[in-house]
């Protein structure tokens, strides 16, 4: 049995989009914007019906169908059909690209934030530009002392970080999947790699409470741990945050 030209053009455009949503949705796992798949069936679309219709015989073959059902009186009742269902289901189909969403809107905010040129903490002024964490120095001059610093912040890290920002500094503590936004993962090159050393003091002393206005809308569970840790600990915790990750810290100069 021959299928008629239209239905083979119905099928072939069927075929491209399920071929579409195969491979890109089931196999690759990469949604395609429904924009930019709206645009790829538009030139299908156009493809597919200059093929169908390259000539006065295949033209004719194609609109035979749709002439028929327009025009033959014994085919009253399903045009009569056809002309109901059809604007009902592009009525309907509009109505859901634009109807309005309720969704909640998308909240955008500035993971590393723009620090402060100086912050108040444990009751004292520091200039953030020209802060430095008083025991890094000891990396050159004394690596065993240094060694010592280090595993003392991260016993104070295990005691008090690890909950949130996991055992091994991945951000996937037993609590982790409990917040929103999710921990900082300090094993990722974006994050303490690209910071200085004063900029972590700040965000630990001050916590989530402590962000600026462009790092909105502040839900980050970050506690303020100048309440909780004393001066000292806090950078012996990040010696041992850059130590155990492998990374340096930045400095606020110009490279």
């Amino acid at each position: 049995m021959k299928i008629p030209r239209l239905l083979q053009a119905v099928l072939v455009l069927v075929g491209v989009y399920g071929g579409f949503v195969l491979v890109f949705d089931v196999i690759l796992e990469q949604v395609i914007p429904s924009s930019l798949l709206n645009m790829y069936m538009f030139f299908v679309a156009a493809g597919t019906y200059m093929v169908f219709t390259f000539n006065e015989e295949s033209t004719e073959q194609i609109v035979a169908p749709i002439k028929a059902l327009v025009e033959d009186p014994s085919r009253k009742k399903i045009r009569n059909v056809v002309f109901v269902v059809l604007p009902l289901f592009f009525g309907l189909f509009t109505y859901q690209q634009m109807k309005p969403s309720f969704e909640a809107p998308l909240e955008l905010r500035t993971i590393h934030p723009a620090p402060p040129a100086a912050v108040k903490v444990f009751g004292k002024r520091y200039n953030l530009l020209t802060l430095v964490n008083p025991y890094r120095k000891f990396e050159k001059e004394d690596p065993e002392k240094f060694d010592e610093l280090v595993n003392e912040g991260g016993a104070v890290y295990i005691k008090n970080c690890q909950y949130c920002h996991g055992d091994k500094l991945d951000g996937k503590g037993p609590y982790a999947q409990g917040l929103n936004p999710v921990p900082l993962n300090f094993q990722d090159v974006g994050t303490i790699a690209q910071l200085q050393e004063a900029y972590l003091f700040w965000r630990i002393s001050t916590g989530g409470p402590g962000l600026p206005k462009e790092a909105t809308p502040w839900l980050s569970a970050m506690p303020v741990w100048e309440d909780f840790l004393t001066e000292d600990e806090i950078w012996k915790v990040i010696l041992f945050l850059y130590d155990y990750t492998g990374y340096s810290p930045r400095s606020w100069e110009h490279e």
